[in-house]
């Protein structure tokens, strides 16, 4: 057996729909063939998957295969090789854990194939029709959303607008750091439409993706089509508004698109990492549209609400945790956002299960050690520069160079990510930090260390780690 204990403990904590979270968790109604349908694969990688599939059963625990392996799809051959696919928490945990049991079983069977290997899905198209939403997790909606003092007008909000699109609150702006349910609340209102009101033409997509699909328009057939798309909708939702910023043609484009739906009476709603007059180089004609509606700020958890989305994870994965106090003080070590508790119980979970050791208040103290954060402690661009730099064992001149090798290029992200999370400075001075970087490029370090955390056990120990010896820099234990 391989891995079974951390394989079945992890899971439950990684693959179940999370309360709050902005994640891309499985959802647990989609049927095999919907399933193939999105991750098409050939009838000859179909074939030999499927040929293979008992042996590696065999070699695994029953809740480790209907976890991890059940969800993998074939994608292709090519030459030797059998290329699956999955979604990235379960490509990365599979990837790690049971890679060797799947080629063991290769190996074993009467295939002419020698290896195995992941490959991303292709990008869907984010917009297929203007009467159908694209891009909504299927397991955001309002019932999963924990509430609290920190985000209870969001949510309040949210609902109104999905119980009465137009009529409650338009354009509604949702803004605030990552991992406190921008995503999550924009979804559910796609989600609720789309089951009660059907006919409603609704969209839902990102600026990234909107960006995108316009240039795409420009380049090729021309933008009528996809002014015909984005003008004749119901409701339309953007997540990530900020990402147009700068993009003067798309700034353009999309100031006519929200003329032309709010003079037409549809509902738009918004997201962004921040409110709309401090994303400083957005228009003004748009950051003053931005705010003709209800703009309201997502603050971070306080411990009630931490502590409720705990239980929410560990009762949603099955998991029986004698020691109550454990979660409460996992909930007063990790303070910053949702999508990082999550983060910080699957590394708890993991640990237990390698070390095989319960989840008590004595595992919780030695994973997540204590920090007497100083409030005199004055936290400085210069002393994150200079925290991270000795954690990374590089120099701080090397942060702001040009120099791309792994540790150089991780260490600048995360201490950009932490720059960004600890002090008040806007995206352009931080570049001012980092070599004069534009504010795209800290935009992308912030997403990147942000979807990392939770993810990635290095990055997540690291940022931990990080932020204690900011906050405490006296104590480096």
């Amino acid at each position: 057996m391989v891995g079974k204990q951390a394989g079945e403990l992890a899971l439950k904590a990684v693959d179940q729909p999370i309360p709050i979270m902005e994640s891309t968790a499985t959802n647990p109604n989609r049927t095999k063939s919907e399933s193939q349908k999105r991750l098409p694969g050939s009838a000859r990688a179909a074939q030999e998957w499927e040929a293979i599939q008992p042996a590696v059963k065999g070699r695994l625990f029953e809740t480790a295969w209907r976890m991890w392996i059940d969800p993998i799809r074939p994608a292709a051959v090519r030459g030797t090789t059998l290329y699956l696919e999955a979604a990235d928490p379960i490509r990365t945990w599979v990837e790690r854990r049971y890679l060797e049991v799947i080629e063991q079983a290769l190996a074993d069977s009467k295939s002419h194939l020698t290896s195995v290997s992941f490959e991303r899905p292709p990008e869907p198209e984010r917009v297929k029709a203007p009467t159908a939403p694209v891009g909504p997790n299927p397991t955001h909606d309002f019932d999963r959303f924990v509430i609290g003092p920190g985000n209870h007008l969001a949510h309040a909000s949210a609902l109104a607008v999905a119980e009465a699109p137009s009529e409650a609150y338009n354009p509604l702006f949702l803004h605030g750091p990552p991992g406190l349910g921008k995503t999550h609340l924009l979804g559910a209102i796609a989600n609720y439409l789309t089951l009660h009101v059907p006919e409603l033409n609704v969209l839902y997509t990102n600026a990234e993706s909107f960006t995108a699909e316009f240039v795409t328009a420009l380049r090729e057939q021309g933008t009528d089509e996809f002014k015909r798309r984005y003008r004749n909708l119901d409701v339309l939702l953007i997540d990530d508004i900020q990402f147009i910023a700068g993009k003067h043609h798309t700034e353009e484009e999309f100031f006519h698109t929200f003329n032309a739906l709010h003079d037409a009476g549809s509902q738009i709603v918004l997201s962004a990492d921040r409110s709309p007059d401090e994303i400083s180089t957005l228009a003004d004609r748009l950051s003053d549209r931005f705010e003709w509606g209800l703009t309201v700020p997502l603050e971070a958890p306080n411990l009630a609400t931490r502590l409720t989305v705990l239980r929410h994870l560990v009762t949603e994965a099955g998991l029986e945790i004698a020691d109550q106090d454990a979660l409460t003080l996992l909930a007063r070590r990790v303070q910053t956002n949702l999508r990082q508790l999550r983060g910080a119980l699957t590394r708890t979970i993991a640990e237990s299960s390698l070390t095989s050791s319960p989840i008590d208040t004595d595992l919780i103290s030695q994973v997540f050690p204590a920090t007497e954060a100083a409030p005199a402690t004055q936290i400085t661009p210069e002393s994150i520069r200079q925290t991270v730099a000795e954690h990374y064992r590089t120099e701080v001149e090397v942060l702001t160079s040009r120099r791309r090798d792994r540790n150089t290029a991780t260490a600048r992200h995360v201490a950009i990510f932490l720059t960004r999370e600890m002090t008040s400075l806007s995206l352009p001075q931080i570049g001012g930090l980092y070599g004069d970087r534009d504010h795209t490029t800290i935009l992308n370090s912030i997403e990147r260390i942000d979807q990392a955390i939770g993810d990635d056990a290095e990055i997540t120990a690291a940022v931990e780690i990080l932020r204690a010896r900011i906050h405490s820099p006296g104590d480096n234990s």
